[in-house]
């Protein structure tokens, strides 16, 4: 189960990788900060369940940093109008 969480989590984050490439999603959109973030969490969750230290540095700040955009993304956003 555990190989199959950390695939999937590699996958999330490629495709949102890939996407980026093939000018199909832009980098600094909610979906492509979503795939990553959920990738990275994954993945950072396993290291930490793992005891691997160095993985976990990796994984948890693209975590973080993911998250931190995304707020700053939405919070940029403005209000719609009533």
């Amino acid at each position: 189960m555990q190989q199959i969480l950390q695939i999937l989590g590699a996958v999330l984050i490629l495709v949102a990788y890939l996407l980026s490439q093939l000018r199909l999603l832009n980098d600094r959109s909610i979906p492509y900060l979503l795939l990553n973030l959920a990738g990275s969490a994954v993945l950072a969750v396993l290291a930490a369940t793992g005891r691997e230290w160095g993985f976990l540095l990796l994984e948890g700040s693209w975590a973080v940093v993911s998250f931190i955009s995304l707020i700053a993304l939405t919070r940029a956003r403005p209000e719609p109008l009533r």
